[in-house]
């Protein structure tokens, strides 16, 4: 579904992708680990064409990532979103859902079942400016699920979030995953990754280190956590 070829970036001298390949699966949870300055953030913003690679290529179900049509199916939630203060929960997913050529009674329905996935229904009215960081994540959530994407990209989705903020977004992320909707997760929480994902790669310093089912990359006694440091230290 997604296949990423050889990937180079570079700013000036500095470089920020080496010969980055991998691919995922449809219907696979994948996390993207590194830590920060690795090239996560990079790898996803290729991927949304919000910036180019100097060389390489991503492709999306066999299209170009550079074409709007590959990126049609996809929701994504940045790391850091502001909400429109004065406006209520629902009325920000309207234009949304306007962006999604969703219109009437169509537009609501879709609003609806994206409320009631993120559990956001009864906080709909209330103004943006009213929530806390964990009904903003969960509102942005609702936003990227609006056109029932096939691959959802989360950008560091439970950062600031308090452990029961953390634990009710990851309950909402297992719900998804019986719908067979493709996730791509970068993350600092190993532990959540651990119990979510499927597989997992590892980048540090721009280069790809490992890729694999998550099972297959730890060792006996092992933490996912035990294996980035492990891997990271070797670096």
């Amino acid at each position: 579904m997604i296949r990423f070829r050889s990937v180079r970036k570079r700013y000036g001298a500095l470089t920020v992708l080496e010969n980055v390949s991998f691919e995922i699966s449809a219907g696979d949870f994948f996390a993207l680990l590194g830590p920060n300055g690795a090239g996560k953030t990079t790898i996803i913003r290729i991927l949304l064409d919000f910036t180019q690679a100097g060389s390489g290529e991503v492709l999306i179900n066999g299209i170009s990532s550079r074409l709007p049509s590959a990126r049609k199916g996809i929701g994504y939630l940045p790391e850091n979103i502001n909400l429109p203060a004065y406006l209520s929960g629902r009325e920000y997913l309207r234009r949304h859902a306007r962006l999604s050529d969703f219109s009437g009674k169509e537009a609501e329905k879709a609003i609806d079942r994206a409320l009631e996935t993120v559990g956001m229904k009864s906080r709909q009215r209330s103004r943006c400016g009213t929530y806390s960081k964990g009904m903003m994540q969960r509102i942005g959530l609702a936003a990227s699920l609006i056109a029932s994407p096939q691959i959802l990209i989360l950008d560091e989705p439970t950062n600031g979030l308090d452990p029961i903020g953390i634990r009710e977004f990851r309950m909402i992320l297992e719900n998804l995953k019986g719908q067979g909707v493709t996730l791509f997760l970068n993350s600092h929480i190993l532990s959540e990754v651990e119990r979510i994902c499927d597989t997992a790669a590892i980048i540090d310093k721009g280069h790809l280190l490992i890729k694999d089912e998550i099972p297959n990359l730890l060792h006996e006694g092992e933490s996912l956590e035990d294996v980035f440091v492990r891997l990271i230290n070797r670096k």
